[in-house]
């Protein structure tokens, strides 16, 4: 189906293409569930002139062609190691087999080691032949300042409310989309995946309100949390936080939706929300297995049960005991 949101996309593209000015180094960033692989599928099969969908769609369509390479962590891995990156660069530098150009796809480009980062810098700089990159980010903060200055930046915004709710109608009907969309923090491709876990979502929303309101420890909580997979505990608080940061400081309009009640809310230093949600998003961006999950969730449930007071303070106890624990 396609992607209506992404309309921009087919737009920015053929303007450039028209005005001879496409990239040869492009990143998509955008929020988990905007699209961003339908939008590099849709990007590789114009760039390697397939025929192809007026726009991007989903699933996405990634072709099977001898000049494209779709870099992704290895199996049981969570990282693009430098390796892959080293036999991406020889594999550029060779000849076209189609005579049309090379296309390469990172997914995502956060997840590249430090090392395969900088391995990659001189082909981001000086691409060989007639070669286009398209790296996958969800965030920048993961991806060193060298990396983003050499590409062209395309941002994928969440779509309205609205719009977001008719495509998932259309998608699934009468799927209770308003409440799946709001757990999956307005993103419509992560509501399809959120809509399988929407009982979890909201038992963790309970947790989470629980232990604001003194009636279930971290340490419990932390318990039943450490059984979920880490990517998908540490996503679903980002978006909360995220939700009660634009409730607090946004001013209204279309901001992400979170299921924590303004009563909970009330118990918070809400001036700390901020330092609160750049810890958790330093653990998003570690490997799994880097850290221990579950002394982690009690540590950043600690902070939550008390208010987040003193979170930003060099010697607050929540954010020690998080550095311990991600070690």
């Amino acid at each position: 189906m396609d992607i209506t949101w992404l309309n921009h996309v087919t737009t920015w593209w053929r303007t450039s293409q028209e005005n001879g000015r496409l990239p040869h180094a492009l990143m998509l960033l955008g929020a988990a569930g905007t699209g961003k692989r339908s939008a590099a599928a849709w990007i590789a099969r114009r760039r390697l002139g397939l025929d192809t969908t007026a726009g991007p769609v989903y699933p996405p369509e990634i072709p099977e062609h001898a000049d494209l390479r779709w870099i992704s962590p290895p199996p049981e891995k969570h990282a693009i190691g430098i390796e892959q990156i080293r036999d991406l660069v020889a594999d550029l530098g060779l000849t076209s087999y189609e005579g049309g150009g090379k296309v390469a796809v990172l997914d995502p480009a956060n997840a590249m080691t430090t090392s395969a980062a900088n391995s990659l810098l001189k082909t981001l700089e000086e691409p060989p032949g007639d070669t286009l990159l398209v790296l996958i980010a969800d965030r920048l903060g993961h991806l060193p300042a060298t990396i983003v200055s050499r590409c062209q930046v395309l941002k994928l915004p969440l779509p309205g409310r609205d719009e977001s709710l008719d495509w998932l109608e259309r998608q699934r009907p009468a799927a209770g989309w308003p409440r799946v969309l709001a757990a999956a923090g307005n993103a419509p491709l992560a509501a399809l995946e959120a809509l399988e876990r929407i009982d979890d979502n909201e038992v963790m929303a309970r947790d989470l309100a629980a232990v604001a309101a003194g009636k279930a420890t971290p340490l419990e909580v932390a318990a039943r949390w450490a059984r979920f997979e880490p990517d998908f505990v540490l996503d679903w608080l980002c978006r909360q936080v995220q939700a009660c940061i634009f409730r607090t400081f946004g001013g209204g309009g279309d901001g992400p939706a979170a299921t924590i009640p303004d009563t909970v809310l009330q118990r918070m230093d809400r001036r700390n929300l901020f330092c609160y949600l750049d810890s958790i998003n330093r653990l998003r961006g570690q490997p799994a297995g880097s850290y221990n999950v579950q002394l982690t969730l009690e540590s950043l449930l600690i902070d939550w049960a008390g208010g987040l007071e003193n979170l930003c303070a060099p010697t607050g106890q929540g954010v020690a005991q998080l550095n311990f624990a991600a070690r």
